[in-house]
């Protein structure tokens, strides 16, 4: 059995919590959170050893791994004090509030040989899957652009101040949202290293921007564009896709339909000339527990195993995390 801790037991937290507690290979030692509240009520219905300090967790429990859901200007330190203490490490997103912190853990981890991801679960979708499936055996030729969106009704009215209005703690729809969208990106295609111009307007917030729109270029040289926001009350929960057009033909797809359309007879097998239309339910595989969708169980399940030396520790690396905090730096700047 693996032995895991958590800290920070709010949204992200417990759903993680929920997915280890289930999970036949692993065993959780400790559970840390700064509210006393959700400390106790955790120790009293759940049977999981509470902590108020992460530190004294760690070193009462003795974990293999632990798992940081706590906001993103906490990262840093959090996941320098676990590395250091030869401790495996998934984290949540964004990983860090700037990409010379991100790169030092990085470079941390690998160094001490540790096993690390980041939690941008878009890359266990099975339609994302197959679109860099797509995309990598070079069946849509070569690519001539790409948009990646993303829009939800997180942010629809002003609201009392949150860490996810205040720009210090990694709030706003550029850290929090549309790191996924460009996660995304710098994964089926390569990272954005440039943008010819951003804007990042606020709509309900104060300090913080609600809506990120980019033009946006990639190290092969392409260019496309980032278009996400936050404030879009017509959407019930967040909607996620991709357009990427290629000289062979073009590929459209969210988090539940992938459509794409072949100009010619080189094709993956499973498809024909013209347009097909493939489903989540098609493309993805059971999970042992479900919980707001099979990724999230999908990407606890391969950071298991990679700690236990069954797959390679590929997958949303700290390396790939650092190239997206790299990104939305770079569109940060832009906006400027």
């Amino acid at each position: 059995m693996l032995k895991v801790a958590l800290i920070g037991a709010g949204k992200m937290g417990i759903s993680h919590l929920s997915i280890l507690g289930a999970h036949p290979e692993v065993e959780v030692v400790g559970v840390c959170d700064t509210s006393k509240i959700v400390s106790d009520v955790l120790e009293k219905y759940s049977g999981f050893n509470s902590f108020g300090d992460y530190i004294k967790m760690v070193e009462n429990t003795k974990p293999d791994a632990v798992f940081v859901a706590v906001p993103t200007k906490f990262h840093y330190k959090m996941v320098k004090d676990l590395l250091e203490r030869d401790i495996h490490v998934f984290s949540e997103k964004p990983f860090c509030l700037n990409p010379i912190e991100s790169n030092e853990l990085y470079l941390l981890a690998q160094k001490r040989k540790l096993v690390n991801q980041v939690g941008y679960h878009n890359k266990f979708v099975g339609t994302f899957q197959e679109v860099k499936r797509i995309v990598d055996g070079g069946f849509l030729g070569e690519i001539q652009h790409f948009t990646g969106e993303a829009y939800g009704p997180v942010v629809v009215k002003k609201k009392s101040e949150t860490w996810r209005s205040d720009p210090n703690e990694g709030g706003g729809c550029l850290m929090d949202y549309a790191s996924h969208v460009i996660d995304l990106i710098n994964d089926i295609l390569s990272p954005i290293n440039s943008c010819k111009g951003a804007m990042l307007k606020s709509i309900y917030s104060k300090q913080v921007d609600d809506a990120v729109y980019a033009l946006v270029g990639i190290e092969s040289g392409t260019t496309g564009v980032i278009s996400v926001n936050w404030s879009d009350e017509t959407y019930r929960k967040m909607s996620t896709s991709v357009t990427i057009m290629g000289s062979k033909g073009k590929i459209v797809s969210d988090a539940n339909e992938l459509k794409v359309y072949f100009k010619t007879n080189d094709f993956p097998n499973g498809y024909s000339k013209g347009w097909n239309v493939k489903y989540v339910t098609d493309l993805t595989e059971e999970v042992n527990f479900y919980l707001r969708g099979e990724e999230y169980s999908s990407q606890i399940d391969y950071f298991v195993k990679a700690v236990k030396g069954m797959v390679p520790n590929t997958i949303n690396t700290f390396e790939s995390a650092w190239k997206t905090d790299l990104s939305i730096s770079i569109i940060k700047n832009s906006s400027k």
